[in-house]
């Protein structure tokens, strides 16, 4: 099956596998050592996109994830600053991509992480992120493309990697100031961390490490069915048996269906969920992590969509989509649809213009 060992996905995997289950262990929610999607809901609730307290806190796994991948690809010479890939499209992807990986409860990195700690309802999960890639793997076949980016100034490259730096202060500000417009949530999954020297720490050195992989969860099957290249799946697979025997040495592995950590056992809409997250973030070229890794790199394509993960976490919240322990919402349903309608006719429609 492997036609060559990866190195360096494997190493980047080994060492998520490693890094997120002791984040747990230092303060992080269970099953939810570093989330990209959970971490942008928490950061959109911070500067007060939504007003659910339960999910508020500046996260700084997410800058260090950015500022890590800028620093790396400053050093490796891959700081390419590029632009102009259909913008709106990418900011509506990552609307739809972040409203299904909260009916589901997690983006595709959590979605193997509740997995390798016990957490079997995220099974559903991993079969609807499949179907998802696939679909989409079906629409770049027949010619999908939202065009391509084209090189630009520095400064606009710098853009992203100026947000996480402002994000710190804001971070600071709200822990040490009084007053301020920073929401920290004081009870439920926000409240739940570790030291902010901690995550910054593992931030800078996932983001670093992802960077110089291409570690990408929606890679791992969209290049073995479209390219036959196996390379990043190997860095899955490794994360997925280091996070287990990590999770089983530090006594946070509890098999089961029900009673997981920030998580429901509605197959159905944990599978249909992760199926619009995973066409919309094949379409769009990545998963979130990746998207954080790659707007680090001056690729201001992948920030847009960023923007668009954390506006879609105020529109989830803000209008009662995103689920709960207790099961999906009753506004869920339609916007999931609305989302896989949205992806299916853009994936029709949005075909590369041959000149």
């Amino acid at each position: 099956m492997f036609k060559r060992f990866a190195l360096w996905p494997v190493v980047a995997g080994i060492a998520f596998g490693v890094v997120a289950p002791l984040l747990v262990v230092f303060g992080n929610p269970g099953n939810m050592g570093v989330c990209a999607a959970c971490f942008l809901r928490d950061i959109s609730g911070a500067l007060g996109f939504h007003s659910a307290a339960v999910v508020q806190y500046i996260r700084p796994e997410i800058i260090g994830l950015i500022v890590g991948a800028f620093i790396s690809s400053l050093f490796l010479g891959d700081f390419r600053p590029r632009a102009g890939s259909s913008p709106l499209a990418r900011f509506f992807l990552g609307i739809f991509a972040m409203i299904g990986a909260l009916v589901f409860l997690g983006c595709p990195w959590r979605m193997w992480l509740r997995l390798s700690a016990g957490d079997f309802s995220a099974i559903a999960g991993i079969a609807g992120l499949v179907v998802g890639i696939l679909i989409g793997v079906f629409f770049l076949k027949k010619g999908f493309s939202l065009g391509r980016n084209r090189p630009t100034s520095k400064a606009v490259g710098y853009l992203m990697p100026l947000l996480a730096v402002v994000l710190f202060g804001l971070l600071l500000w709200g822990m040490n100031g009084e007053n301020t417009p920073i929401k920290f949530s004081l009870k439920g999954p926000g409240s739940m961390h570790a030291s902010v020297l901690i995550s910054l720490i593992a931030g800078l050195f996932l983001g670093a490490i992802f960077q110089k992989s291409r570690f990408c969860m929606i890679a791992a099957v969209r290049d073995t069915v479209l390219l036959k290249e196996t390379h990043i799946l190997q860095g899955v697979l490794a994360l997925i048996v280091t996070a287990f025997v990590v999770n089983l040495a530090l006594g946070l592995f509890h098999p089961g269906f029900t009673g997981q950590p920030i998580a429901h056992n509605d197959t159905l809409w944990n599978f249909l969920g992760m199926a619009l997250s995973g066409i919309a973030l094949t379409l769009a070229g990545g998963c979130p992590g990746r998207q954080l890794i790659l707007s680090g790199e001056g690729d201001t394509d992948a920030g847009v969509l960023v923007m668009g993960l954390i506006v879609g976490a105020g529109i989830a919240h803000n209008f009662g989509l995103a689920s709960s322990p207790a099961g999906i919402t009753a506004n869920a349903p339609v916007a999931v649809f609305v989302g896989l309608a949205f992806c299916i006719l853009l994936g029709i429609m949005a075909k590369e213009k041959r000149v």
